[in-house]
């Protein structure tokens, strides 16, 4: 089963697959999360792997344009059906099969890209064109956010620490913030300005 049709099935048997709207785990780490972004407002985020939009609604609060991208068609349609009115207005839903795949990438860069449980599902190949992708898509000085479970499943490809580190060994990035809990990883990078390139 490919990637897109495990998501697209498990969406399919269950909105909220993780419980991310209801759990206390996933509320509150959605809070760190969104408590880490250094800066109050950003001009165009990215989310991709934005499931059902429970992080989505409140990446918009903090973005004036937000583009959230998921491998199932199921979810993009459940996150439309959560967002309305003005703030549906500054999203751009698009379901594609990332990383084959990439949203257009507005001509100053996104600001702010947030992947949060989602690059553990991509084999070698695949997470290193994504974090690629994902590097010459975030303006300068922008920030990139990393979140992900820290224990592993069935359909995890990857161990999450070491994909963090490997991140963070990018010499473009410095790195701002590092918060580990039993359960899961966070970290905030911070791409070089222009100048600042090495």
């Amino acid at each position: 089963m490919s990637g897109v049709q495990h998501f697209e099935q498990l969406y399919q048997t269950d909105p909220d697959p993780w419980r991310v709207a209801s759990d206390w785990y996933e509320r509150r780490k959605r809070a760190l999360l969104l408590a880490a972004l250094p800066r109050e407002r950003y001009r165009h985020g990215f989310e991709p792997g934005c499931g059902n939009g429970a992080t989505t609604l409140q990446l918009l609060e903090r973005c004036d344009f937000l583009c959230a991208v998921d491998f199932s068609a199921t979810a993009i349609e459940l996150s439309g059906q959560r967002i309305q009115g003005e703030a549906r207005s500054r999203l751009d839903l698009q379901a594609l099969p990332l990383p084959a795949r990439w949203p257009d990438v507005p001509a100053s860069g996104f600001d702010l890209i947030v992947v949060s449980e989602l690059a553990y599902y991509f084999d070698d190949a695949a997470l290193a064109h994504f974090n690629r992708r994902c590097l010459e898509s975030l303006s300068p000085a922008g920030h990139l956010v990393m979140c992900h479970w820290l224990h592993g499943a069935h359909d995890h490809l990857q161990p999450t620490q070491a994909m963090h580190r490997n991140v963070g060994e990018n010499p473009q990035l410095q790195a701002l913030l590092t918060h580990t809990e039993a359960d899961f990883q966070l970290d905030v990078w911070q791409k070089a300005s222009e100048g600042n390139v090495p």
